[in-house]
């Protein structure tokens, strides 16, 4: 973003029942191709395990008897697509399979983040907004026409609504990111509306995974992937012979580790050298204990803390919280110098000012690219591919690799990464958490109420990674 922009402006829900039904009949279609139709590369098969319980979550709710929200994990930008397949067709399937009478359509209004269409298109609003979605500013401190739209949705929309909690993906299929307690605030503001409203309805949360693996192991391609890495890196390309291709994850591993290596210590001195930092020393202790992936996430969150400081010190704030609060933070300071709520009208601007405001939004846009680079390792752990060798965790770490290398090398759009073959999508739908009874626990003050939405979060997380194990 080289130039100054007006005002984001709030896209209100429209919900059309064509469009949906449109979403619906190309689902199959966007699934496998993703709108590349050069790259037949997607989902190939969608397995679901528990839709009975939203069978009959929508059937309750249809009866007035339950709101509820359904809290999704967010791994990759195919999530939802797996949702609108969720309610479009393996929902319907099982409530025809076991005699639930349901109301058509079976689907739900969503929350997204409105800076997803920043880089998708202004068409994407218009779909999400037909589709009955409501867009939230995530890092804004108080977005009140957000918060107040998805807060009317929960409480009295002809459909429940869904969320991912995560807040963003995480590139993970066998992590869960912290939860932001958006999920769990919602929760009690709709107990707490329908109590003044004198109606009785149950207030629940229903936790949903996603999770997603190759059809076949693509070690090739993962191969191919790494090759281009190191040859990107300028490291020397490793070499397979036919004798190495049994165990390929005895190859890639060390390929893996000597990739971490290289760009740590490159990012390391680009901060020290182009930006004037001073990096922490790595604790003795860890060092002593000569763990090399241990020391490699110690200098991986030591160089994650450096970078937001460079765009902290930039837009005068404060390090608070962890690096997905600090994340939220910089994007929201980043767009207000590149959407201006302070002009009415940036195109009316004298040449002058608008040359002023558009410098101001090339150099944030600059800085917000450091926050980033963060945002692409959030949830990477040091053990996570070595604990579990699959080739889904080899591809998941790659492709994070990839997303970083390309994010240094493109200054206008991140290219799309690089398909390594099928995959199949597995979705678990969890057992419905009642917010109302943890609502009426946390109502003697103001701190019970924080108390009750932490926990609810707290729970609400552990139930997303106990689905992910089963």
């Amino acid at each position: 973003m080289q130039h100054a922009q007006s005002r984001l402006e709030f896209i209100p829900q429209r919900f059309n029942p064509v469009v949906l039904r449109l979403a619906q009949w190309l689902l199959p279609i966007l699934l496998r191709f993703r709108l590349r139709p050069w790259l037949p590369a997607g989902i190939s098969r969608i397995q679901v395990k528990n839709a009975e319980i939203l069978a009959e979550l929508y059937q309750q709710f249809q009866a007035g008897k339950v709101r509820f929200l359904m809290a999704f994990r967010h791994p990759e930008v195919d999530d939802p697509l797996c949702m609108l397949y969720l309610l479009s067709r393996a929902v319907p399937r099982v409530a025809r399979q076991q005699g639930i009478l349901l109301q058509y359509p079976i689907h739900s209004h969503f929350i997204y983040e409105r800076g997803m269409l920043l880089w998708a298109g202004d068409w994407l609003g218009w779909f999400f907004s037909n589709l009955g979605g409501t867009p939230i500013r995530r890092g804004k401190r108080l977005d009140k026409l957000g918060i107040q739209n998805a807060r009317n949705l929960f409480a009295n929309a002809k459909m429940p609504i869904a969320v991912a909690p995560e807040g963003a993906t995480n590139g993970h299929s066998g992590i869960v990111s912290p939860l932001e307690p958006g999920v769990a605030q919602f929760g009690f503001w709709c107990v707490e509306d329908l109590q003044k409203a004198n109606r009785s309805e149950e207030v629940l949360i229903v936790p949903i995974a996603l999770q997603y693996s190759y059809v076949k192991p693509p070690w090739a391609k993962l191969d191919w992937l790494l090759s281009k890495l190191e040859a990107d890196c300028g490291l020397p390309v490793k070499t397979i012979g036919r004798s190495e291709t049994a165990n390929p994850e005895e190859i890639h591993y060390p390929r893996l580790l000597r990739l971490a290596e290289h760009l740590l210590t490159e990012m390391e001195g680009f901060y020290q050298r182009f930006y004037h930092q001073h990096l922490a020393a790595i604790d003795h202790e860890l060092e002593a204990r000569g763990n090399a992936n241990e020391i490699l996430m110690a200098r991986l969150h030591r160089l994650q803390d450096t970078a937001l400081k460079v765009a902290e010190q930039y837009f005068k704030l404060q390090p608070q919280g962890n690096f997905i609060d600090r994340c939220r933070r910089l994007e929201e300071a980043g767009w207000s110098y590149i959407y201006r709520e302070d002009v009415s009208d940036i195109n009316a601007l004298p040449p002058f000012q608008r040359g002023l405001a558009d410098w101001v939004a090339a150099e944030a846009e600059l800085r917000m690219r450091h926050m980033r680079l963060v945002e692409t390792f959030i949830a990477v752990t040091g053990t996570y591919v070595k604990e579990k060798p699959t080739p889904e965790r080899f591809a998941e770490t790659a492709l994070l690799i990839f997303d970083m290398i390309a994010r240094t090398r493109n200054n206008t759009k991140l290219p799309g990464r690089p398909r390594l073959g099928w995959r199949q999508a597995l979705i678990t739908v969890g057992q419905p958490i009642s917010v109302t009874e943890r609502w009426a626990k946390s109502q003697s003050d103001r701190r019970a109420v924080r108390v009750g939405v932490t926990e609810l979060t707290k729970e609400l997380h552990q139930a997303l990674e106990q689905l992910i194990k089963t």
